[in-house]
């Protein structure tokens, strides 16, 4: 992959933050944003999930996007010096292909769009546009931080850490509309990796084993996973080793979820 290095390095140029570690650059949320365990009337219903299978997921895979497209996993890693975008096999585990990024720059949301693969970064404000076998061909700028990435057939969805998603033309990323999420009637802040399955954005929350499912229309959170335990305390690495990455296989209609560094991505039956 060297050579693609040497054109990556040709194709991303401009400034880069300072590298700090990922575990001191964002706060945890607020208690609200957990589900009250005596919902109000009217309140978002928890969803009911079980799990199908499981599959070996790389430890050193600090995930910030996860997608399902042609059969086949594909990951985004962050992490300053470890982000990348990769292919993975399913059933082993094991990455077929991947592309690394500079050291200076953090990898964070993916999407497919129109047979392009979009990569967010996290604070550098830039974005890059991949072919199919990860050939870098462009890149992108926007004003906030990049977190989450997903696309509804028509536009890009992006997660900034706020309450905030904005929806992005994939010509040139421009923003076309902004909707601002509530979960009972509260602001619902730290919407990290998201996913569109069936008209709707799933979206995990930074720093809990939740996933929020938002009305795209209004921003309202509709229903929600709490997915407390499903993976073991001890088979976590340490206090960034949450909940992070939504996959969904239409054509199967499978739901792959994971978390940064986990040994294991889960299949669940959400009802």
């Amino acid at each position: 992959m060297r050579s693609l290095s040497l054109l990556l390095s040709l194709v991303f140029l401009g400034g880069c933050s300072p590298s700090k570690p990922a575990a001191l650059a964002q706060t945890a949320p607020p208690a609200t944003t957990r589900a009250s365990t005596a919902p109000a009337p009217g309140a978002a219903p928890s969803r009911k999930w079980s799990v199908l299978g499981s599959f070996p997921h790389d430890t050193h895979a600090f995930t910030e996007g996860l997608l399902w497209h042609g059969g086949k996993l594909y990951e985004s890693t962050g992490d300053y010096g470890k982000s990348s975008i990769r292919r993975v096999d399913l059933q082993s585990g094991q990455v077929e292909k991947r592309f690394d990024l500079p050291r200076q720059l953090f990898g964070e949301g993916l999407a497919f769009a129109n047979g392009r693969f979009y990569q967010l970064t996290w604070q550098t404000k830039r974005g890059f546009v991949y072919d199919q076998n990860f050939k870098p061909l462009a890149q992108f700028s926007y004003s906030d931080e990049g977190w989450g990435l997903t696309f509804d057939g028509q536009s890009l969805i992006q997660s900034d850490g706020t309450d905030v998603l904005t929806w992005r033309d994939p010509k040139n990323f421009a923003a076309q509309k902004q909707v601002k999420v509530t979960w009972n009637g509260r602001a619902q802040p730290n919407l990290n990796e998201l996913e569109w399955i069936g008209g709707k954005v799933w979206a995990n929350v930074w720093h809990t084993d939740q996933i929020v499912i938002i009305n795209p229309s209004n921003g309202r959170v509709e229903a929600f996973l709490d997915l407390t335990g499903l993976l073991a305390e001890q088979d976590r690495g340490g206090g960034e080793d949450v909940l992070n990455g939504i996959a969904y296989d239409a054509a199967n209609q499978r739901l792959f979820v994971t978390g940064k560094n986990w040994p294991k991505l889960f299949w669940l039956r959400v009802k």
